[in-house]
């Protein structure tokens, strides 16, 4: 497994609060949610900017 990269993320108090309540009902952690939130987002963004073939 690749070695993974440490960064600081400033949230405020509002936002980490909810994204702490959606990693405990999808019993993950704090870090593992917000992994996940940036992984689909960039999943989703590669999907959008891919041409349509039909353009």
């Amino acid at each position: 497994m690749a070695p993974r990269k440490s960064f600081l993320v400033r949230l405020p108090p509002e936002l980490l609060a909810e994204l702490r309540r959606w990693a405990e009902h999808d019993l993950r952690s704090l870090n593992a949610q917000i992994e996940f939130l940036l992984r689909e987002a960039v999943r989703k963004r590669k999907r959008d900017d891919r041409p349509d073939a039909d353009a």
